[in-house]
């Protein structure tokens, strides 16, 4: 099994990354959260996961072992390969799909391309109860919970009003974070004007 690969750049763009070790090009699939991270660097560390099948050999990457752990998690679920997961965690930060998970926030996962209703309440079933014994849920999540009726009904009025629904949810997420006790009417102001 590979741990990590550490290298140069060679090639990078926001699905993928081409790092170059001792002489060898690895093609390495990323998330949008792992991009973010690594955009800025001549070299870098990438956390692997080998997937392995009898019809190909993929390697995905990730700047930490969090994601990667998330990654694991979800491909467990019946329903998401290595792609979908991959969107999912394009669409979210780590802590961010925690919090989705944890407060079973079905409308939120279904916003990912690739996942539908049934997809989405199988996958927080699975993984509710694995996300909390997990190492990364950290301890925002209880005011977060508490929000998450805001965050949908901003996120969805954003989302009738012709916005893209992942990237109101980012905003709309990141105003709940910066402000936890907004109105669903201030929320949306506020989004309106980072759209």
């Amino acid at each position: 099994m590979i741990e990590y690969i550490k290298g140069s750049i060679a090639e990078l763009s926001p699905a993928s990354v081409v790092i170059e070790c001792n002489g060898l090009g690895y093609f390495i699939s990323i998330s949008l959260n792992t991009y973010s991270a690594i955009q800025h660097l001549k070299s870098t560390k990438i956390y692997i996961y080998e997937a392995i099948r009898e019809d190909a050999y993929a390697l995905y990457g990730f700047a930490d072992k969090q994601e990667r752990e998330l990654f694991s998690l979800l491909i467990s679920v019946s329903g998401i390969g290595g792609n979908t997961a991959r969107m999912i965690l394009s669409a979210f930060t780590p802590n961010e799909l925690c919090n989705v998970i944890s407060t079973e926030n079905v409308n939120m996962l279904k916003t990912v391309k690739g996942i539908g209703l049934k997809t989405a309440q199988r996958a927080i079933l699975d993984l509710k109860d694995k996300i909390k014994t997990a190492t990364f849920s950290d301890n925002k999540g209880e005011g977060i919970s508490q929000n998450s009726e805001v965050q949908e009904e901003a996120v969805a009025a954003l989302t009738m009003l012709g916005f893209n629904a992942s990237a109101s949810q980012k905003v709309v997420f990141s105003i709940i974070k910066e402000e936890p006790l907004s109105k669903v009417e201030q929320v949306i102001k506020l989004a309106l004007k980072r759209l």
